[in-house]
């Protein structure tokens, strides 16, 4: 029978031991290893999972026109235009503004008198303002609800949703000057600009706005974004100058996503510069909605037709081609909806195909809402059904 020394089994233990502590560390250090690069990695692939498991099948929509009230014929306009509010399409002639209903019946018409007339809509309300004239008014479908009447011109008015107007004027002392609006027509903010604003976007349930302004920087135009609360008397940020002029600024959580005529770019919360997008052909159309957004580019030249994608993060934009000119855009529900020479399609911004309908028509640009897509036409406006 064999002998074991009692110090020989104490130091096997021991050794044992050791090596149970030292697997446990491994074990650990690499957990913390995996959680670690988890951690960092997070922004690259959480959005990416999140798309695991969705699997969409693409609406044919037959693209059929409606019957019944439409085609809506517009007879005392050369030129008109169409927006939708939550349950009525609003039509804006030279002389009338006309509402209908979603199946083309007449609700009411009224003139307006006025003089290059804009027509906005933001949930049931209507904004219609004189460009470079001295007045503006919302209302609903039964009633103007206030007018405003100024001694500077009108640049632009701007419509939220909860029903604030922005509007921005000329100023004998300051380049411009722009005068907030609560729903029931009082003024809760001014401020006095010494640079042309270009555009406006609320922000945070109207309690603050995101403004874009235009000026010359090295001989070329740029435009900086900056977020202001309408509470506070100095601004949250301002941004570096974007190079581009811009048109369109839609703020959001992250920041804010500004769209120019021969670029696109975002700002973060901080407003700093996060990406650029300089267009590869001529700017045909841009939207966007809560950090999404979408441009169409058209370069005839090459014959390339694209569309930009772009999912608010910064990175870089998801391109979608085609085999037509594109000829307006729209972001609405997480999706961005493309009218081409014949089609309008949605695609949502990992670059599905939601769906789809063909159109046989000349249009100049649609209005979508729930189960419908309004098509401008010439003189003339049609509906299609469209599911996506």
């Amino acid at each position: 029978m064999p002998m074991y020394e009692t110090d020989d089994i104490v130091e096997k233990k021991k050794r044992q031991k050791r090596k149970k502590n030292l697997i446990r560390f491994i074990i650990i250090f690499i957990v913390l290893v995996i959680a670690a690069v988890i951690i960092v990695t997070y922004e690259i692939w959480l959005p990416k999972l999140r798309g695991l498991g969705k699997q969409y099948t693409t609406i044919v929509n037959d693209g059929r026109l409606a019957e019944g009230n439409f085609p809506i014929e517009i007879l005392d306009s050369e030129s008109f235009q169409m927006a939708c509010t939550e349950n009525m399409l609003c039509v804006l002639s030279d002389a009338s503004v006309y509402f209908y209903s979603e199946e083309g019946g007449l609700i009411k018409k009224r003139q307006h008198a006025y003089s290059n007339a804009i027509m906005n809509t933001e949930g049931e309300r209507i904004l219609l303002y004189e460009s470079r004239g001295y007045r503006f008014s919302v209302e609903d479908r039964n009633d103007i609800i206030y007018t405003k009447n100024f001694t500077e011109n009108i640049m632009f008015v701007r419509l939220s949703a909860e029903g604030y107007t922005a509007v921005v004027t000329t100023s004998q002392n300051y380049d411009c000057e722009i005068n907030v609006y609560n729903r029931d027509g009082e003024r809760i903010y001014n401020r006095r600009c010494v640079e042309r604003v270009s555009d406006i976007c609320f922000t945070d349930e109207s309690k603050g706005c995101v403004i874009s302004y235009i000026y010359a920087e090295n001989g070329s135009l740029v435009t900086s974004v900056q977020e202001v609360a309408f509470t506070e008397k100095t601004e949250k940020w301002t941004s570096n100058g974007l190079d581009t002029a811009g048109v369109q600024v839609c703020g959001f959580s992250g920041g804010a996503a500004l769209i120019g005529i021969d670029a696109c770019g975002y700002v973060d919360e901080s407003g700093n510069i996060a990406s650029m997008y300089h267009y590869d052909g001529e700017f045909a159309g841009g939207a966007c909605e809560n950090g999404k957004s979408a441009v169409i580019i058209n370069s005839d030249d090459t014959r390339k037709y694209t569309a930009a994608l772009f999912n608010g993060n910064g990175e870089e934009p998801l391109e979608l081609s085609f085999e037509t000119p594109l000829v307006d855009v729209a972001v609405q529900g997480g999706l961005a909806y493309i009218m081409t020479q014949d089609s309008v399609v949605a695609y949502d911004f990992d670059g599905g195909l939601r769906s789809t309908a063909q159109i046989s028509d000349s249009y100049t640009g649609f209005s979508r809402t729930d189960g419908y897509v309004f098509l401008k036409g010439f003189d003339k406006i049609d509906r299609i059904n469209y599911e996506s």
